[in-house]
C-alpha cells in the first residue's frame, strides 16, 4: 500500500512536534511504502535539516509556511504584510475571469468566517453548542467548502493564490463580510489594520492550496492519505480527496484547534483578528473532520474535543501514542524505590507547567517534612519567555527557602534544585525518573501527559494535577488533585511520602498499565488494522498511466472471487433467480478488472 503522510512543521526535519511518532509509524509498518508531504514552519527548522529517513520512504516533498519577510519580521505583523501587498508578488496575476471567479469563491469563504456561530452568546472561534441552529450551521459550513475548493480549483488551475490573497480585492471582501448583519459583535468592530493581519495570516494558512502536489504523480498516486494533525497539514490531504478520491485519515495527538485558541490567547493579535482566526479554523476543523474516512485522536480528552467541534463519533477512534518501554525496563523491573524523601518533577519548563504553584506546595511538605526534598529536573522552553519564567522559579525557591541555597551546584546542597538532563548525576532519561520516590504533574495545561507515561513505564507512584488527559492515563494508579490547589499537591505528596508500602504497590500497577497501553507495539498494530480496514472499503481508483495487465492494478478483484459458488463468466452480467441466496455482483463479471466504486469494491 502506498500511504501519502502529511505533516505540519515535523517530520522529517530534525525539530517539530509528532516528529518520533511518525518516524516510529513508518519504521514499523515496512511492510508499506510511504510519501511524505511536509510543511515547514520556519527557516530554522529547514536549517536543520532531516532525520534519517527509511528505505521505505520512497520520496519527500517539502514546501514552507513561510517566506522571508515573515521569518525576519514575525508572522503577526501587518507592516510586512503590507509592504509585500504594495510590492506585488512572484506569482502572475488573473485576467478578468479569474478575478470574478476568485471574488465569487473567497466572498463565500470571508462570509462564513465573519459569520457568529449561532452558540446563543456570540462568542467567535467557540465550538458550536449541542442546543445551536443546526440550520444556521450547515449554511455557514456550505458556504465556507464552496469557498475553500472554488479557491483550491482556481489555484490548480492557475498556478496559485498569492498574488490574489494579498490584493486588495481580498481586504475589500472582508471589510464587505465583518460589517454584514449577522457577522459577530466582535468582528464587526475590525478596522484595516485588523482585516489586513488577518489577510496576512490567512495566506499563510491557506499556502498549502498553491502547490504543485495535487496532480496523478503526487498525491493522486498514493492509496490512502495520512495526516499527522489537523489544521493546515490535512488541507492537501482534503484536496486529494476531492479530486482524487483519496480516502483521509487523521490523527491529532494535539487537537490543532486548541492549540490554535491556546496559542492565539498569547499572540500579539487584536481581539477581531483573535476572532476571525478562531472563526477560520474552526470551520477548517469541522471539514477536515466531515471529510475524514477515520479520525484517531489520542485520548478521550482529545476525542471530545473533536466531538465538539463536529466529528461524527461513529468515525473517532481513539489510538493511544506508542512510547519506547525499553530504555526503562531496567529501572522499571528494579527494586529501587528512589529517594524516598524526594520529590521529582521532569519536563520543559514553562508557565503552563506552573512550577511556581509546585514550589508553593513543597514549601508546605517541608513544613511537615524536613528531610523532604524536591528535584526538577528538565530545561527551560525556548525563547525569553522559557528563561524568564526559569528565573521566576528559581526566585520563588530563594524566597521560599532563605536559609538554604536554592540554586547550589550539586542537589544535596538545597531543598530545592534545577537540574538539566546530561549532567553528572542525570546522565540520562530513565536517571531522572529514578532520583526520586514521587513523580509530580503540576500543570495548569496539558494534552497527552508524557513525563507522566515515562513515570509510570519506571515503576513510579504519581501525583497529578487534573488536567488534559491526566485521568484517562493514570487509570487509579496514582493520586490525582485538582490543578492550581497547592494544599491539595502538598497533602497528596505527603501521603505517599509517609507511606512506602502504597507507593510500590501504585507504582507497580502504573507501569503495568503503561505497558498495557502506551507502547509502540500497541500503536503499530492499531494503525496496521486501520490502514488495511480504510483501504479495503475505498473504492478502487484508476490506476496512474497505461494498465498493462491485470496484476498492474491493486485491489482489482475482490477476495469473494475466491468463494466457491456462482459467478458469471468474464464479460456477462450476474443474473440472480428470485430464490437465489447467492450475492449478486452484477457488472463486468469478477476478474474483469472494473473500476467503478461498485464493481471491483473491496
Amino acid at each position: 500500500m502506498r500511504i501519502g503522510l502529511l505533516t505540519d512543521g515535523g517530520y522529517p526535519y530534525a525539530s517539530g512536534e509528532s516528529r518520533l511518532w511518525c518516524d516510529r509509524l513508518v519504521r514499523g509498518l515496512a511492510q508499506h511504502e510511504f510519501d511524505l508531504f511536509a510543511l515547514s514552519r520556519t527557516a530554522e527548522q529547514e536549517a536543520q535539516g532531516w532525520v534519517r529517513l527509511p528505505e521505505q520512504v520512497s520520496r519527500v516533498r517539502t514546501a514552507p509556511l513561510w517566506t522571508a519577510d515573515e521569518d525576519t519580521l514575525g508572522l503577526h505583523a501587518p507592516r510586512g504584510f503590507l509592504a509585500r501587498l504594495l510590492g506585488g508578488g512572484s506569482a502572475r496575476t488573473y485576467g478578468r475571469r479569474e478575478r470574478r471567479r476568485f471574488t465569487t469563491h473567497f466572498t463565500s469563504l470571508a462570509t462564513a468566517v465573519c459569520a457568529a456561530d449561532a452558540t446563543g452568546d456570540g462568542r467567535e472561534g467557540a465550538p458550536a453548542a449541542p442546543d445551536a441552529d443546526p440550520a444556521a450551521r450547515r449554511r455557514a459550513d456550505a458556504r465556507f467548502t464552496e469557498g475553500l475548493y472554488g479557491l483550491a480549483e482556481l489555484a490548480c488551475e492557475h498556478g496559485g493564490l498569492p498574488t490574489a490573497l494579498r490584493s486588495e480585492t481580498a481586504v475589500r471582501i472582508l471589510e464587505t463580510a465583518s460589517r454584514a448583519p449577522g457577522t459577530g459583535r466582535t468582528v464587526q468592530t475590525a478596522t484595516v489594520p485588523d482585516l489586513l493581519a488577518f489577510a496576512a495570516e490567512l495566506d499563510r494558512v491557506l499556502r498549502p492550496l498553491s502547490l504543485d502536489w495535487y496532480d496523478d504523480e503526487s498525491l493522486g498516486a498514493v492509496d490512502l492519505c495520512h495526516a499527522a494533525s489537523g489544521g493546515a497539514a490535512a488541507l492537501p490531504g482534503l484536496l486529494a480527496k476531492r479530486f482524487f478520491g483519496v480516502p483521509l485519515l487523521v490523527t491529532e495527538y494535539a487537537v490543532q484547534l486548541r492549540a490554535q485558541y491556546l496559542a492565539a490567547g498569547g499572540a500579539p493579535l487584536s481581539a477581531p483578528v483573535r476572532a476571525l482566526l478562531a472563526n477560520f479554523h474552526g470551520r477548517l476543523a469541522a471539514e477536515v473532520y466531515r471529510q475524514a474516512a477515520l479520525i484517531t485522536p489520542g485520548n478521550t480528552h482529545a476525542r471530545r474535543w473533536q466531538e465538539r467541534c463536529g466529528a461524527d463519533p461513529a468515525k473517532v477512534r481513539t489510538v493511544y501514542p506508542g512510547m519506547e518501554s525499553a530504555r526503562f525496563a531496567a529501572l522499571g523491573e528494579s527494586e529501587d524505590g528512589g529517594g524516598p524523601d524526594t520529590l521529582v518533577w521532569v519536563g520543559r519548563i514553562e508557565p503552563a507547567k506552573d512550577l511556581l504553584g509546585l514550589l508553593h506546595a513543597f514549601a508546605e511538605v517541608r513544613r511537615a517534612e524536613p528531610g523532604a526534598r524536591l528535584r526538577i529536573i528538565g530545561a527551560a522552553a525556548q525563547g525569553p519567555e522559557g528563561a524568564g519564567y526559569l528565573a521566576r522559579c528559581r526566585a520563588l525557591a530563594g524566597q521560599l527557602f532563605p536559609d538554604e541555597a536554592a540554586d547550589a551546584p550539586t542537589a544535596g546542597d538545597s531543598p530545592v534544585s534545577f537540574e538539566e538532563i546530561g549532567d553528572a548525576e542525570v546522565p540520562d532519561l530513565a536517571q531522572a525518573y529514578g532520583a526520586g520516590g514521587v513523580v509530580v504533574l503540576s500543570s495548569v495545561v496539558e494534552g497527552f501527559p508524557i513525563s507522566l507515561v515515562e513515570a509510570m513505564f519506571c515503576g513510579r507512584a504519581t501525583v497529578s494535577t487534573d488536567v488534559g488527559a491526566v485521568v484517562e492515563v493514570i487509570g487509579g494508579t496514582g493520586l490525582v488533585v485538582p490543578p492550581r490547589n497547592p494544599r491539595a499537591l502538598a497533602d497528596a505528596c505527603l501521603a505517599l511520602l509517609r507511606d512506602p508500602e502504597r507507593r510500590a504497590r501504585l507504582g507497580a500497577a502504573a507501569r503495568a498499565r503503561a505497558l498495557e497501553l502506551f507502547t509502540v507495539e500497541q500503536n503499530l498494530a492499531a494503525f496496521r488494522g486501520i490502514y488495511l480496514e480504510l483501504i479495503a472499503r475505498s473504492p478502487v481508483r484508476a490506476v496512474p498511466g497505461p494498465v498493462a495487465d491485470e496484476e498492474s492494478r491493486p485491489f482489482a478483484t475482490p477476495p469473494e472471487a475466491h468463494v466457491l459458488g456462482l459467478w458469471p463468466e468474464d464479460g456477462a452480467p450476474f443474473r440472480r433467480e428470485p430464490d437465489d441466496r447467492t450475492p449478486s455482483w452484477a457488472g463486468q463479471g469478477v476478474g474483469a478488472g472494473a473500476r467503478g466504486a461498485g464493481d471491483g469494491d473491496v
